[in-house]
């Protein structure tokens, strides 16, 4: 049993329920809910509305997580699905309705194959296709898809990695399944070794394609036509004085006004050991940073304007970035990091500048798991960790900022130990809750007591412990955390009850 749970005494937030009429210049995402998933991690998160319920799509080694959410962003688990192979991972997924059937297109990274779901009534899945790689396509090593919708048809664009990178087009048909259209390798021109990052442009009726290549560094263009064909526009690659492209990660883009950007991160391969996969590994690390290119009038990406990493921010080995919110002619975007395990909210504005706003340091890293999401003008962010003892996925509000002032958080949790365990077996477990301060330095403080109520209103609980945190990013890391993780595993069957609630105080 669960020792920790997310307490509802701070759920005051509600009363900040963010208005977009407001700016957006003091924003931060703040932790709703999270729940367990059976896949040893969580590489990928996609969502999906489907006839007004909304639906989570947790993906990793093994399988795919199913869960409703609602716009207070709880998950509700309603299933599972099992992947190709029974391994996966889940990489790329992307959920789209052709010919008015709901579809998930997942990549599965160890299968080499695309796995096509159907989208059922009640979010579950059910397999209807599966593609596989083959000598004239670019699948193995699967980890990016890009749905692209056209006026007659819809396209399914898939990057690899490693062995045989490049870029491939399939036609989706009304029933799910893929028929290839067109494949192009990678080569010393184009960025198509290790598709990590695509997003689409449609500009005065035409279509364009943005990839990033992790392992080639660089960025390129492509026009897509109306039967699915693609071809190169320009390509643009890392330098060591004003780009940060090395390893370049997430791809997304904005329209503001009249303007089109195209948003890009990276993990830089100083992040990565130089002996492992990285092919290239004559490189040199000058920073991180989140680059804009703007989109010309041919489609071509051109160098706008690039976002530094400093002390102030948290962009160490960006892995996603997600849109928040467009309005106003200005954009709140979501930057989940691998190495800074933080979600940082920046703000492109419409002459394509960016600045950044809050960070809520997680507590976990993330590993391209992160997924904006909107319902009813609520902005949610979903979250996965790629950390195999963690097993979570995590749902944020994006709020006004709260001002604490000097108040510091007392989070109480109140224990019931199981009849058969032994005094042994409490006493440990009271030895290693107290050594928590030890493990996490966020901790500020803990004391603990044994119940010595005489009103009798005490519900049975008999051990209270008292922690003290002095903002909300000590409360993240200590959830997550591995010690924390740990005792929770430890203690957990000889628990019999547990009441947590936490609540803001003057010191």
């Amino acid at each position: 049993m669960k020792i920790i749970k997310i307490s509802v005494a701070f759920i005051s937030l509600l009363i900040f329920q963010i208005s977009w009429s407001q700016s957006t210049d003091d924003v931060m995402p703040y932790l709703q809910d999270f729940k367990s998933v059976s896949a040893n991690n969580t590489v990928t998160i996609t969502s999906y509305e489907k006839e007004g319920a909304h639906y989570v799509y947790a993906g990793g080694f093994g399988g795919i997580d199913i869960f409703s959410l609602d716009k207070e962003g709880k998950l509700m688990p309603i299933g599972t699905q099992e992947l190709y192979k029974q391994e996966g991972p889940a990489r790329g997924m992307v959920a789209g309705s052709i010919k008015g059937t709901d579809f998930l297109f997942v990549a599965n990274k160890y299968g080499n194959a695309i796995e096509t779901f159907k989208i059922l009534d009640n979010g579950t899945l059910e397999q209807v296709s599966l593609t596989k790689d083959t000598d004239k396509t670019h699948l193995g090593i699967a980890i990016t898809l890009q749905l692209v919708h056209m006026q007659q048809s819809s396209y399914l664009f898939i990057g690899g990695l490693e062995e045989t990178p490049g870029l491939s087009s399939f036609k989706i048909q009304p029933d799910g399944k893929l028929t290839h259209v067109q494949s192009m390798a990678d080569n010393d021109k184009i960025f198509t070794d290790g598709i990590i990052g695509m997003y689409t442009h449609k500009i005065k009726g035409k279509t364009f394609l943005y990839t990033g290549g992790f392992q080639d560094n660089g960025v390129s263009s492509f026009r897509v036509y109306e039967n699915g064909s693609f071809k190169n526009i320009n390509n643009i690659g890392d330098n060591t004085t004003d780009r940060y492209l090395t390893g370049a990660y997430p791809v997304t883009g904005v329209n503001l006004g009249e303007n089109y950007y195209v948003i890009v991160g990276h993990r830089h391969h100083k992040y990565y050991e130089r002996n492992g996969f990285i092919k290239n590994t004559d490189f040199v690390y000058h920073g991180d940073g989140v680059s804009v290119f703007k989109i010309n009038k041919k489609g071509a990406l051109v160098p706008h304007f690039v976002l530094k990493d400093d002390v102030n921010t948290k962009l160490q080995g960006q892995t996603r970035i997600e849109v928040v919110s467009i309005k106003d002619k200005e954009a709140v975007l979501a930057v989940g990091t691998r190495d800074d395990a933080s979600i940082q909210l920046i703000k492109l504005d419409e002459n394509g500048t960016l600045k950044p706003l809050n960070y809520l340091e997680t507590g976990f890293s993330i590993y391209y798991g992160l997924r904006s999401h909107q319902i009813e003008g609520v902005n949610l962010l979903i979250a996965g960790s790629n950390r195999f003892d963690l097993k979570k996925v995590a749902t944020y509000k994006v709020l006004p900022k709260i001002d604490r002032g000097e108040k510091v958080l007392r989070h109480i949790v109140n224990l019931k130990y199981k009849e058969e365990a032994s005094k042994a077996q409490i006493d440990e477990a009271v030895t290693v809750f107290e050594n928590l301060k030890n493990e996490i330095p966020e901790i500020e403080k803990i004391e603990w007591g044994v119940n010595d109520s005489k009103e009798g209103a005490s519900k049975g609980l008999t051990h209270t412990f008292i922690l003290t945190f002095k903002d909300d990013h000590a409360r993240e890391i200590y959830l997550f955390h591995e010690a924390h993780i740990a005792l929770v595993n430890k203690i957990g069957p000889i628990i019999a009850d547990v009441l947590v609630m936490d609540y803001w105080t003057e010191e």
